[in-house]
């Protein structure tokens, strides 16, 4: 949120975000827009001056949750296991997928560039925050891939995205990763 703007834009954008945390908890990604503006008490134009885009509503939700996955991820860079700190952060990522409704849906590819204003931050953030994992685990050999780190990316989402219909959705989501992790080799090939 500009700082420049005024005090009231301010608290509208404040109450907007704090709406929008529930409804999109409560409703997910699709969260209507119409039903946010009504329950903040301000028009959907106030809405959408805020944020002009779906997308962009989404990554103001997330950005605290984008933000700890971030720290996380440079919390573990000097561990001792590379490879285990690399899963263990991928493991988060999903773990937030999955408890923050939304998140995935953020953190999906946009190949329609429908927002270039917003360029997919959080996709971005976590790429950055994860490549010097990704590249310490390839170094030391515990890693044996050329994915990258936006791919493994896209792979957590695809399962959040893929579990999120069920009841506890955390159960099948984890045996989804841990097929996924399992087909990911440990050294270099030969």
């Amino acid at each position: 949120m500009p700082e420049h703007q005024r005090a009231d834009a301010r608290r509208n954008y404040a109450r907007v975000l704090a709406v929008a945390e529930e409804e999109i908890a409560a409703h997910g990604a699709g969260a209507s827009l119409e039903q946010i503006a009504r329950i903040a008490g301000v028009g959907s134009g106030t809405v959408r001056r805020h944020f002009p885009t779906r997308r962009a509503l989404l990554e103001a939700v997330s950005h605290k949750r984008i933000e700890a996955l971030c720290a996380r991820a440079e919390e573990m860079i000097d561990s001792a296991d590379s490879r285990s700190a690399l899963l263990d952060w991928l493991g988060d990522v999903l773990t937030y997928c999955i408890s923050a409704r939304g998140l995935a849906a953020v953190l999906a590819h946009d190949s329609a560039g429908t927002d270039p204003v917003h360029d997919n931050a959080c996709s971005t953030a976590l790429k950055e925050a994860g490549n010097p994992l990704l590249h310490r685990a390839i170094q030391q050999d515990t890693v044996a891939t050329t994915a990258t780190v936006e791919e493994l990316i896209m792979l957590i989402v695809g399962i959040a995205l893929t579990t999120e219909s069920f009841p506890d959705p955390a159960p099948q989501a984890n045996r989804l990763f841990e097929l996924t992790i399992a087909g990911l080799p440990t050294g270099r090939p030969t």
